[in-house]
Formats: C-alpha cells, structure tokens, sequence
C-alpha cells in the first residue's frame, strides 16, 4: 500500500512490519527512518546491503524468528535494494513477524518494479515514495538547522546551500557540517566563505582528506593536498573536521577495547555510519591508539592557536600536521 510522507504521522506503525523507502532523495528516507522508527527505539537494530542480505538469508530468518529475554524488539534495514529481492520479501511474509520491522531503502523504482509492485499491491505492506525536496523544503531545513546550531548567514548564503543541495537534504546536510565545523573558531561567515567552504565538495571533499589521514593513506593524503588549491579559511576548516572524526575515532576505539568485535562496534555506533565509510573507519580503528589520538587533539589545538596569531603560514602549518604522523 502506497502513503505520502504527510500520512506517516498518522498511521498506527506498529500495525505493519515491512515498508519499502524508495527514490533519490537519501536524505529525507534518513529522517523519516530516524523520527519514526530509530528514536527513542531501545531494541536490536541491524542494517545490512541487499547483498548480504541475500548471501545471509538463512541465517537473518533464523535471527528475525529468535526472540530475546532482552531484546523484544528488532528492527532490520536493508540498504541499496532492488527488484532481486522482491522474492525474499515474499519468504518473509510466510514466517511471524510480530516485534520485528523490515526496512527496505532504494533509489528509484519505475512502476514496473517488481519490488515497488509487491509493496504497492499488498495491503499490510507500506511503501513511501521520496521525491525531491523544493526549493521552499530545503530552505526550510537550512534555516532549522542554522537557528538550532546558531548560526547567522545572509539569506543570499542560504540560498547558494540550498541551490548546491540539488534537491536532496543529504548534500544539504553536509554542506552545513562544513560551515558548523568552521564556525567553531570563526563567528563571522560571509558569502564568499561559504562559497570557498562548498566548493570543496567539487573537488576533493574536507571529509575525504580527514578520512584519508585518519586510515594513515599517505599516498592519498598528498594527492589531496596537492590536487587543491587549499586557503587559510580551509585549514582551520580541516582541522575542525579531523578533530570531530577523532573524537568518534576515541569512542569507538574504547567500545572495542571492551567488546573486541569491531563489526558490532561500527554497527551499533551513534550516530550511524554510512556503509561505504564502514571498512575505511575499520582500518582507522585497526591504525590508531588512544594515547596518539590524546596527543592529535592536544596538537590540533596548538595548532589552531599558531594560525590564529599566523594565518599567513597556515598551508605549511597544515601540511606539516598531516603528512608527520
């Protein structure tokens, strides 16, 4: 049975166990999945991509059909779906359900999918077709996210975020983790800022640069900085950004030193991490200590302290952090 994303907010979702979220806007499928599913969800959640679904199904009938003394609760989100798994939507339907709900996200179906049909022809199954957002939604969402971090930008700068978001909130979001990164050390964001900040996107992105230090890829380390014409605004940018990843990269590293399965670590970790980061933050964890990390954090800050009396030798200052371990 097919709803509108208004309608969600009115149905009893306990009555239903397997929905299908399907069409390019990834962004507003993740707030829907976490406002109506994963908040204030205290249960077993477990995420898989089609493929491992499909080579595990076995095994995932038998965890679907186990009820827990501990666990009442499952939820199971199966990301990248398409039309091959439509058959093993059909062999679930056969088994009990009750305290489980089944999550399948895709990209765009045509109405000749034979997934989005199985959905849309049953009446105990949902499926929410997301469209992307207009103009008005993003700028919507931009706004709700500046007030809440406090943020102040002309409304010349919101319209340029939203314009680069291309009608998804995702490319929105990370727009605006950016310019929330920068704005740590930096109160004052004018339009050419934010330009420089979002440009970086068209390039090599502030993400993938401290992704690529943190798994110690040296090779793409210098091909990053020397592929980019990088500015004084970015360093401390950049710096900002692996000093949030370190942070993430600490707690995760103290949660497996304690339960020594990396897999369930990244798994349960808060807030989620996209699959394709998933193996690159298992190297990060395989690379770092928690002493070293202590000791990056201590010299980010030092480091930040000399740009701030001598930003006219950022570059070198930045260089000099990253490619010495």
């Amino acid at each position: 049975m097919i709803i509108k994303l208004f309608e969600i907010s009115k149905l009893n979702l306990s009555n239903y166990n397997l929905f299908l979220f399907y069409g390019k806007n990834e962004g507003l499928q993740s707030d829907i999945l976490k406002e109506n599913f994963l908040n204030k969800f205290n249960g077993q959640v477990s995420r898989y991509e089609e493929n491992e679904f499909i080579s595990y199904f076995d095994s995932i009938l038998i965890e679907i059909q186990t009820k827990s003394l501990f666990e009442n609760e499952k939820i199971i989100i199966i990301s990248r779906a398409t039309n091959k798994i439509a058959d093993y939507v059909e062999k679930i339907l056969e088994i009990d359900l009750s305290n489980v709900k089944i999550i399948f996200k895709s990209g765009i179906l045509d109405k000749k999918s034979k997934l989005r049909g199985l959905f849309e022809k049953k009446k105990n199954l949902l499926v929410l077709p997301f469209y992307e957002d207009n103009f008005r939604d993003l700028s919507t969402f931009v706004e709700t996210f500046l007030k809440k971090e406090n943020i102040k930008l002309s409304r010349e700068s919101i319209n340029l975020i939203v314009n680069r978001a291309r009608g998804d909130r995702k490319n929105a979001r990370i727009e605006l983790e950016k310019i929330l990164s920068y704005s740590a050390s930096n109160k004052n964001i004018d339009l050419e800022t934010i330009q420089k900040l979002t440009n970086l996107a068209e390039n090599y992105g502030v993400n993938e640069l401290a992704d690529s230090y943190l798994a110690k890829n040296t090779k793409s380390v210098s091909k990053i900085l020397n592929e980019n014409n990088f500015s004084e605004e970015d360093c401390t940018l950049i710096l900002r950004t692996i000093l949030i990843k370190i942070k993430r990269l600490r707690l995760l590293i103290e949660k497996y030193i304690q339960i020594k399965n990396i897999d369930e670590v990244i798994n349960s970790a808060k807030p989620p991490i996209f699959w394709k980061d998933k193996e690159n933050v298992k190297i990060q964890i395989n690379k770092w200590n928690l002493l070293d990390l202590k000791n990056k954090i201590y010299a980010i800050n030092e480091i930040e302290m000399r740009l701030k009396a001598n930003n006219k030798n950022s570059l070198n200052l930045l260089s000099d952090f990253i490619v010495n371990y």
